[in-house]
C-alpha cells in the first residue's frame, strides 16, 4: 500500500471536495415535500391494510364463537 505524505493527502481531499455539487434550495424543498407526501401515503396504505386484516380476523373469529 503506497503511503501519501500529509500535504498530498490534503491536496487530494481539497480536489475531491471541489467536485461536490450541492443541491439548490429549491431541490431540497421539493425533495423534502416529496418525502413527506410519500410517508403520508405509506402510512395511509398500511392503516388501510391493518383495518382490512383486523376486520377479516374479527369476522373470522366471530364465526367460531
Amino acid at each position: 500500500m503506497a503511503t501519501t505524505n500529509p500535504l498530498q493527502f490534503i491536496q487530494q481531499v481539497r480536489a475531491e471536495v471541489a467536485k461536490i455539487v450541492w443541491p439548490t434550495r429549491r431541490e431540497v424543498l421539493l425533495t423534502t415535500i416529496m418525502v413527506f407526501i410519500m410517508a403520508t401515503l405509506t402510512a395511509i396504505f398500511f392503516a388501510l391494510v391493518d383495518l382490512l386484516i383486523r376486520s377479516g380476523v374479527t369476522g373470522l373469529l366471530g364465526l367460531f364463537s
